[in-house]
């Protein structure tokens, strides 16, 4: 309610400039004016004690009694907290599509590098060339030495697979690592004209499918590696013989 002793025109603050700053006494101030100032929430007071914790766990410590100290009031988030807001912002959460975009094999290819491994293979390879069909899900795991044999491997496969199928690749999608984005993947892709898509930098969520291949066939091959105390230079031969595609 308005406090209807106080009248229009009516002078409530006096303040003093200093410095170019108006400074008011606060201890001499009329209590019916008191409500300008702003009080101290003690519920926000202990969320900020308490480490910033959600206002929930606060009321679940209290209805527990698990803090010794605590007020008995009522926690509820009624404003927000600019620390919470700056210190607790993480990335949007990338939703799974839950239908399959393409309506055939070869129409779109996801493909990505995983390595180099600490140890080399027996036949002498550092990297994994994954290349997964999108409407199939099939996979394909090619074995190279180094990130420069990369189109040579992916220009057989292609070749092979397009025989085997009777159709083209439409489209092939992956990050920007220079394997991918270089003269030669560029001038493959626009004498077969084929779409080459680039998943957004440093967002390896746009290239979920083959990246989490890559780190399903990393967990295969150390965990058969451990079962068969197999020395670490068999990986590529664990992978080949028990890879499920």
């Amino acid at each position: 309610m308005p406090d209807t002793s106080l009248t229009r025109n009516q002078t409530l603050l006096i303040g003093k400039r200093v410095n170019n700053i108006y400074m008011l006494d606060l201890c001499n101030i009329a209590s019916s004016i008191t409500c300008l100032l702003s009080k101290n929430d003690d519920s926000w007071l202990w969320h900020r004690r308490l480490s910033h914790i959600h206002m929930h766990h606060l009321n679940k410590l209290l209805s527990k009694n698990l803090v010794e100290g605590l007020l008995a009031l009522k926690f509820e988030k009624n404003r927000i907290c600019d620390a919470c807001q700056r210190g607790k912002q993480t990335k949007a959460v990338f939703k799974n599509k839950n239908f399959v975009s393409t309506s055939r094999p070869l129409e779109m290819l996801h493909m990505d590098l995983f390595g180099p491994s600490r140890t080399m293979s027996l036949g002498g390879n550092y990297y994994g060339l994954v290349v997964i069909d999108d409407f199939s899900r099939f996979t394909w795991t090619l074995f190279i030495a180094s990130k420069n044999h990369a189109f040579t491997a992916f220009n057989h496969l292609a070749r092979v697979l397009e025989n085997e199928n009777s159709c083209h690749i439409t489209s092939i999608k992956s990050d920007h690592g220079g394997e991918f984005e270089n003269e030669r993947f560029e001038y493959f892709c626009n004498k077969h004209g084929i779409k080459h898509n680039f998943s957004a930098p440093r967002t390896p969520q746009q290239n979920g499918v083959v990246e989490r291949k890559n780190r399903s066939l990393e967990e295969l091959a150390r965990t058969l590696l451990n079962d068969s105390k197999l020395s670490k230079y068999f990986w590529q031969m664990l992978l080949i013989q028990h890879a499920m595609f």
